[in-house]
């Protein structure tokens, strides 16, 4: 018979078999903790243990603290685990919420910098566009800013195709023949630098639209109060506040008078110093008594001469379409190199 084992000494570390683990289990796999050591671990004695615990206190680390392996990772229960015994734990966490602390006002002083340099070019940026959209009278030619032909898809009443023709451009003046009185004097809070002006006919030739710039005096302050004016005022639907139309000789606007005004549109823009208009009437030379807003005269069931016409749709279309031409020269203009 083989011979028995003798037992361990007293005292000795209790050993516990591990089964061997097959050769093709996967790496990830948690193995399970065990409450006792694993095999082949034994906690050093005499002058290898002093050596190890001298070399503990001079690390900073826990003296007698048992090492952690692959097989018994390292963990603690809340309810069971004391702080005495992790004395670094303290320090560590003060130094990452210090450095936490650092990094966030860094972070937030950055954005804080960020923002106002941001801010500061966005705010230049738009001081100089404003400036030289108020330059473009001069420099633009007639053209890009009146084009002989102007397409409105869907511009007409129900959504219908427009394509206005030009035919006359007036020379360039000043503002004392174009609006009515009123309108004159609800607008010199900004001044009239220059005034653009151009009459187109639909492809009938029964319509006559006259579109406009005028191209102010004022500040970007300025332009913002006179549209707050108009709005809270309602200034732009008064009739006795209306453009007056050119009416060249010669052409099928010749009739186009004060009184044949049928419908109108005025925008004040704040991003330009520059108030664009269009106003509408009949061919014919035909007499309007009611002349009606634009807006109005596009609503859904407006029973009006302007409305059953159309010449809403006329005067508003027409200063849309010229107010983003001008829009994409300001922006042109702005790409361009100084």
């Amino acid at each position: 018979m083989p011979p028995r084992p003798s037992a361990p000494p007293a005292g000795a570390p209790r050993r516990t078999a591990v089964p061997e683990q097959p050769h093709n289990e996967p790496t990830t796999r948690l193995r399970p903790v065990r409450d006792e050591e694993p095999v082949g671990w034994a906690p050093p004695s005499g002058p290898s243990r002093r050596s190890i615990d001298a070399l503990d206190q001079a690390l900073g680390t826990h003296p007698g603290r048992p090492y952690v392996t692959f097989a018994q990772p390292e963990t603690y229960h809340p309810e069971t685990y004391d702080p005495a015994a992790h004395p670094r734990t303290g320090r560590q966490r003060v130094v990452a919420a210090t450095a936490c602390v650092v990094l966030g006002l860094g972070l937030i002083s950055g954005a804080v910098t960020g923002s106002w340099l941001i801010g500061d070019s966005g705010e230049e940026s738009r001081r100089g566009s404003f400036a030289a959209a108020g330059e473009l009278w001069h420099t633009v030619p007639v053209d890009q800013l009146f084009p002989p032909t102007i397409e409105g898809d869907g511009a007409g009443p129900g959504g219908a195709d427009r394509v206005w023709t030009r035919i006359a451009v007036a020379p360039d003046s000043g503002c004392r023949d174009a609006f009515d009185p009123l309108l004159r004097k609800a607008l010199s809070s900004v001044g009239c630098l220059r005034l653009l002006r151009a009459t187109y006919t639909d492809a009938t030739r029964s319509h006559v639209t006259t579109v406009g710039l005028l191209f102010t005096n004022g500040d970007a302050a300025a332009m913002a109060s006179l549209k707050s004016r108009f709005e809270k005022d309602g200034l732009d639907r008064r009739t006795d506040l209306m453009p007056l139309p050119y009416a060249a000789k010669g052409t099928v606007a010749a009739r186009f008078g004060a009184d044949e005004r049928a419908s109108w549109t005025l925008s004040v823009l704040t991003d330009a110093p520059v108030v664009v208009y269009a106003v509408s009437g009949f061919a014919d030379g035909r007499t309007i008594t009611e002349p009606q807003p634009a807006e109005e005269a596009m609503k859904s069931g407006a029973t009006t001469a302007p409305a059953q016409s159309g010449l809403g749709h006329e005067a508003q279309g027409l200063a849309d379409r010229v107010e983003r031409g001008f829009r994409r020269t300001v922006s042109a203009a702005g790409d361009e190199p100084s």
